[in-house]
């Protein structure tokens, strides 16, 4: 049975701790390579994901075993990537920067289920996904200095998000989720660790608290989430997560410094608009296809 109270404690308390994450992946990212940052986070990763398997019915076999292996090793890829770059974005974008962007998610991805999953979209989505790209550009536009090329950085990971998105749409038709989290989190790590030989360098030692609060936070957020899911359904959820973009920002302000130019903080609050009306939107939809079909 759902708890909708117990659900919207776990959603808060896991963007929460994802933003905290983010703010310690930029401290990491000023000193260490992102493929360090991301390796230490794929162990944690790896460690939660074989916990979650061995205690799911049927074991790690039952969980490693899915009809969609190339989208699933493909969904890994995508993340570990979107991973690595988030890293690089904060560094030389900025974490407030970075999150506004990231903020395009459910826009992406509802402009690309109609390509990939041959989903419809109305004209009123269809007018949110055109104004919230419009919020993007006004997010990436020029400043004094002119158009900085590294504010691709972070437009690549939201990009990366949103292909991830659609896979895990896909993949949920055929796999359970335990199945999909397996994958997610081991593909990522024999990947990480392929690269690690030519970028790994040595930790210093008041740097492994910062690393052993990054494994932490990443354990507790994503198990905050899968328990928010299990409580609230997903259009519940969403709005929340931006509020990951407001503690995140507030973070980058007043921890490391940055600056929130007026165009950044319009053009986030558009994108944050036109995000919640799509997804208010395919809620709408689905449920009118749900009744439809019961009829």
């Amino acid at each position: 049975m759902k708890s909708t109270p117990l659900g919207y404690l776990f959603a808060f308390t896991a963007f929460t701790v994802f933003a905290f994450q983010d703010a310690i992946s930029k401290h990491l990212g000023a000193t260490y390579s992102p493929v360090v940052v991301a390796l230490v986070r794929y162990w944690a990763f790896a460690a939660f994901a074989l916990f979650l398997a061995r205690r799911s019915p049927g074991g790690i076999r039952t969980a490693a075993r899915t009809k969609r292996p190339v989208l699933q090793i493909l969904r890994g890829i995508l993340l570990a990537s979107q991973i690595l770059i988030s890293v690089a974005a904060f560094h030389y974008v900025g974490l407030a920067q970075s999150q506004a962007i990231f903020a395009s998610g459910p826009i992406l991805v509802a402009m690309l289920s109609v390509p990939l999953l041959g989903e419809k979209v109305g004209w009123r989505r269809w007018t949110a996904i055109i104004v919230g790209l419009c919020g993007v550009l006004l997010i990436l536009s020029p400043d004094a200095d002119g158009f900085n090329i590294l504010m691709l950085l972070p437009l690549a990971v939201a990009t990366c998000g949103a292909f991830y998105g659609i896979l895990t749409r896909l993949v949920s038709r055929d796999d359970p989720p335990v199945t999909s989290f397996f994958y997610m989190c081991m593909v990522g790590f024999v990947g990480i660790n392929m690269l690690a030989p030519a970028f790994v360098t040595p930790i210093a030692v008041e740097d492994w608290v910062w690393m052993g609060a990054l494994c932490c936070t990443g354990i507790i957020g994503h198990l905050s989430l899968i328990r928010a899911y299990e409580n609230l359904d997903a259009v519940m959820v969403q709005p929340i997560s931006y509020w990951q973009l407001v503690l995140a920002s507030s973070i980058a302000v007043a921890l490391f410094g940055e600056s929130l130019r007026l165009t950044m903080v319009l053009g986030a609050l558009i994108v944050v608009g036109a995000g919640l009306f799509t997804v208010w939107r395919e809620h709408v939809v689905a449920r009118r296809s749900g009744l439809t079909r019961t009829k």
